[in-house]
C-alpha cells in the first residue's frame, strides 16, 4: 500500500515494529498520538461498500424465561431460535440465567487487565498458545494477508475442556474468568439443545458432536480512536466457531450484515449476543447462517467485549466435520467438503480478516 506522502511503505516492517512494542493499540493511545499509523488504514472504499441500514431493523431478541416452564413454552422459544439462526445468524438473549453481577465482573475484569501497567501485560504477551495458556496481543492476524491492522487489543484463553491453573491467569481477571466460564458453559449447553431441536433433531445431537467441548474466551479492548474514519475496530468477518456468546458493554458498536445492509446490535443491559459460526453453517448444510459482522472504530471508548467461542480451533482434534447426514437428501445434497477444524482454522488464520468467508474454499 502506497500513500501520497509516502513512496516507500513496507507494511511488514511497520507491523513488526508495532508488535515488538508489546503495548498494542492502547500503547499508541497512551502515547497521545493524534494520527492513526498507516498500517491501520483500511483500503479506500471498504467502509462504504455496504451502507448502514436506514430502517429500524433490529436483530431478534429472545426471552429464555419460559424455556423450562413447560413443553409448549419451550417449543415457542425453539421456533424463535430457529427463525433467528436461519434468517439472521444472530440474536440477543435476555433472562438467560447468568446473574448481572457475574456479567459486570467479567467486563470489569477484562477492562482492568487491559488497563494494567504495560510491564504486567507484557508477561502474558505471545502469539503461541503452545507457550502460554493466557495470551495477550494485538491482532491475532497481524502477519496474515489481512489488508490492514485493526484498532483493537485482546487476550485469549481456552477455558474448556482443560482450564488453566488459576495461577496462570492474571489477578485482574482471574476470579471473574473462572466464574463466568461456569455460567457460559451452562448457557451453551442449553443453546445447543435448542438449536438441535430447531433442526428437528434430538436435544443432545449437537452436544454429541462435541460442539460444546471446547471454549475459547477472548476479551476485546477497543481504545478511543483519533481518526475513526481511517480504520476499523475489527474488520468484517464471520466466526470460526460453532457458536459464539458475546457480552458487549454499553458503548456498543457491533454491526451485522443482513440483506446487504449493516444493522447495529444495540446494547441491552443484561443481554447477551448469540451468533452462529462457520462450523455450524457447515454441519447444518447452510440451514443456519454464519453472518458477517464488524465493529467500526470510535472516538468514544474504551469499548470492552467478551466473546466466548465454542470451538476447538487451536486444540488437537482429529474429528472430521461435514454436513450432517440427517440434513442431507437427494434434493438437498451436501454443499461442503468434509474437513477437520484444524485444517479449517489454519486456512482461516492465514487468510486473516479480509471480509471473505473461508467456507467458500470448501464449498462443493
Amino acid at each position: 500500500m502506497v500513500t501520497k506522502n509516502s513512496v516507500e511503505f513496507d507494511p511488514y516492517i511497520e507491523r513488526k515494529a508495532f508488535d515488538e512494542t508489546q503495548e498494542g493499540v492502547k500503547g499508541l493511545v497512551d502515547a497521545k498520538i493524534t494520527q492513526v499509523p498507516r498500517i491501520f488504514h483500511i483500503p479506500q472504499g471498504s467502509l462504504t461498500d455496504k451502507k448502514p441500514s436506514v430502517s429500524d431493523l433490529e436483530i431478534p431478541i429472545i426471552d429464555f424465561a419460559s424455556v423450562h416452564v413447560d413443553p409448549s413454552s419451550r417449543e415457542a422459544v425453539v421456533e424463535k431460535v430457529k427463525h433467528a439462526a436461519e434468517k439472521w445468524g444472530f440474536f440477543q438473549v435476555i433472562n438467560h440465567g447468568i446473574p448481572l453481577n457475574v456479567l459486570k465482573e467479567i467486563e470489569d475484569g477484562g477492562r482492568r487487565f487491559h488497563e494494567e501497567d504495560p510491564e504486567v501485560k507484557k508477561r502474558y504477551f505471545s502469539r503461541d498458545f503452545n507457550k502460554k495458556k493466557f495470551v495477550y496481543n494485538s491482532n491475532f492476524d497481524l502477519y496474515s494477508a489481512s489488508p490492514s491492522v485493526n484498532w483493537r487489543d485482546a487476550f485469549s484463553c481456552y477455558m474448556a475442556p482443560d482450564p488453566p491453573p488459576p495461577e496462570d491467569l492474571p489477578v485482574a481477571c482471574r476470579d471473574a474468568m473462572m466464574e463466568y466460564t461456569k455460567h457460559v458453559m451452562n448457557l451453551g449447553d442449553l443453546l445447543f439443545e435448542l438449536l438441535s431441536e430447531a433442526l428437528g433433531l434430538k436435544s443432545e445431537t449437537l452436544k454429541n458432536m462435541d460442539c460444546l467441548k471446547s471454549l475459547l474466551m477472548i476479551c476485546n479492548y477497543y481504545p478511543p480512536c483519533p481518526q475513526p474514519d481511517l480504520t476499523m475496530g475489527i474488520s468484517q468477518h464471520s466466526d470460526n466457531s460453532f457458536l459464539t456468546i458475546l457480552l458487549q458493554d454499553n458503548i456498543g458498536g457491533l454491526q451485522i450484515l443482513h440483506q446487504d445492509s449493516w444493522v447495529d446490535v444495540s446494547p441491552i443491559p443484561g443481554a447477551l449476543v448469540i451468533n452462529m459460526g462457520d462450523f455450524l453453517q457447515l454441519i447444518t448444510n447452510d440451514k443456519f447462517v454464519s453472518a458477517n459482522h464488524r465493529v467500526p472504530a470510535n472516538r468514544e471508548g474504551p469499548r470492552v467485549s467478551i466473546a466466548s467461542f465454542f470451538s476447538s480451533s487451536a486444540l488437537p482434534n482429529s474429528t472430521v466435520y461435514g454436513p450432517m447426514k440427517e440434513l442431507v437428501t437427494e434434493e438437498n445434497p451436501p454443499k461442503y467438503k468434509d474437513i477437520t477444524i484444524k485444517e479449517y482454522t489454519e486456512g482461516y488464520f492465514e487468510k486473516g480478516l479480509d471480509g471473505t468467508s473461508y467456507l467458500s474454499n470448501i464449498r462443493i
